[in-house]
């Protein structure tokens, strides 16, 4: 129980949001982490949501996209981070300390489930309204944007939602191969005896971030869900990465 409270202690102290053992102090680390998880998120989304569209529009390439899901599922997060932050060093020393490295990690780690979703979302879609939407004269973009999107929304939104979480979570790598981030209370905390306040401190502004993160997309989730929709049908929050239709 001391811990805890030594820990709230440390995260309310005015002084370490400035500086922290003469380094960024918890406002510029949080703003970093926020950033490298939100860049991360946006460019997985970019890349998985038009892919994922097409996929399940097409009906062509599920099973490639299904390998994809399952390889981004396999490689540990930590081992990708130092093997980019290995290659970064080979082209410019200072890379590795960059968020370039870990950012393309976490884009790595983020576009199987937002890829997955999005495809599953379209493919399931009732297809005699897509027929008959098709021969109210549709065009194949119309029926894509105008219905099959809107149906998919939910379960799209609940794949970011899980991408988004997770890239928070584990954007705190960053701090344990020289990049910014809480994740750098973490190690520093583990680094350094007695420094157990700023260690459990570190873990505590995590765990609060990915659960406001949690929150927003929740909330993001409900918007998107057709009113027509009643709760009952609504789905819940994805969990996992479907691994097939």
């Amino acid at each position: 129980m001391n811990t805890f409270v030594d820990a709230i202690q440390w995260i309310f102290t005015a002084s370490n949001w400035h500086q922290v053992n003469f380094q960024a102090g918890i406002a510029s680390q949080l703003a970093y982490h926020i950033e490298l998880s939100a860049i991360s998120v946006a460019v997985a989304a970019a890349i998985a949501i038009p892919t994922g569209l097409y996929v399940g529009h097409q009906r062509r390439g599920t099973w490639l996209a299904v390998t994809i899901a399952n390889v981004g599922r396999a490689i540990p997060s930590y081992g990708l981070v130092v093997l980019l932050v290995i290659a970064a060093s080979a082209v410019s020393p200072k890379l590795p300390f960059s968020m370039l490295p870990t950012a393309v990690a976490l884009v790595l780690l983020a576009i199987p489930p937002i890829l997955t979703n999005t495809y599953v979302g379209v493919q399931e879609v009732d297809q005699d309204v897509v027929e008959a939407a098709r021969g109210m004269g549709l065009s194949e973009v119309q029926v894509l944007r105008s219905l099959e999107m809107p149906l998919a929304a939910p379960l799209i939104m609940a794949g970011l939602r899980t991408s988004a979480v997770t890239v928070v979570a584990t954007a705190t790598l960053a701090g344990f191969v020289g990049g910014g981030g809480l994740g750098s209370f973490l190690n520093g905390g583990f680094a350094q005896q007695g420094q157990d306040p700023q260690f459990y401190g570190g873990a505590i502004l995590v765990a609060t971030l990915a659960i406001l993160t949690e929150l927003l997309f929740a909330g993001l989730e409900r918007v998107v869900t057709p009113r027509t929709r009643s709760r009952r049908d609504r789905r819940a929050p994805v969990t996992d990465v479907v691994t097939g239709p």
